[in-house]
């Protein structure tokens, strides 16, 4: 079940989701520091991932999955947000120049769909940027976040997922060993956990990223092959 718009965006105003996108969007924007004068899209709940480019991207759209309900985009903000179905995004093709994916394909109805019509709108030296709970973390068993609803995948199964939506996979990272609670304590140690579970205990990472680019050749037609007629003759 994919996670509700309404409840991902009160899951963002509380002190614990406060803190998870902070060290989400640290992992993010390692991955892309600069997108000035680019076209970024945001697919599923991304409003306060793409707050980081924003202001310098040359166009930054949010588009939420019908089935996660209405968002709206923060107020003030000079960007468009809109709801989709998640297989027919209202865009020409080749539009983006980078699309983030969070919140979103756990929640598909159609995860392969999904990736072929974010295939479709992406340039094709364009990155997708893919965010998912990582199953063996602690974060995709709480469903009192958004992490908490959906598919979580593993780095395997998430690379056997891209490749046969005609992606190659570039380079992957983690994030979230901080527990999902909302302790002060622990949110005040966020970042020491951090640290130490990147160190020591890098499977359980609450989610994994997973930056691919098209793979353009993959997608292109096979010449025909060339087939010899047999023709059979009666015997007289």
């Amino acid at each position: 079940m994919a996670a509700d718009a309404h409840a991902a965006a009160d899951f963002y105003g509380t002190a614990r989701g406060a803190v998870a996108a902070r060290l989400l969007r640290d992992r993010v924007l390692s991955m892309w520091p600069e997108l000035r004068g680019q076209s970024v899209l945001g697919v599923g709940y991304a409003a306060p991932y793409l707050r980081l480019w924003r202001d310098h991207a040359a166009r930054c759209v949010a588009v939420t999955p019908a089935q996660m309900g209405v968002t709206r985009w923060p107020a003030g903000a000079p960007s468009l947000s809109c709801t989709a179905e998640e297989d027919a995004l209202p865009f020409p093709d080749l539009t983006f120049d980078r699309v983030l994916l969070v919140h979103g394909l756990e929640g598909a109805d159609n995860a392969r769909r999904m990736l072929r019509e974010i295939w479709r709108v992406l340039k094709d030296d364009g990155r997708l940027l893919v965010v998912t709970p990582n199953r063996t973390g602690v974060w995709a068993y709480l469903e009192s976040t958004p992490f908490g609803h959906g598919q979580p995948y593993s780095s395997g199964q998430l690379g056997r997922l891209l490749a046969g939506a005609l992606y190659r996979v570039e380079r992957r990272d983690t994030a979230l060993w901080v527990p999902p609670t909302s302790s002060r304590l622990v949110l005040r140690s966020a970042d020491l956990v951090e640290r130490t579970g990147r160190r020591l205990t890098p499977t359980f990472a609450g989610v994994i990223l997973t930056e691919a680019v098209k793979d353009v050749y993959a997608a292109m037609p096979v010449k025909p092959v060339l087939r010899r007629r047999l023709v059979l003759a009666d015997a007289a």
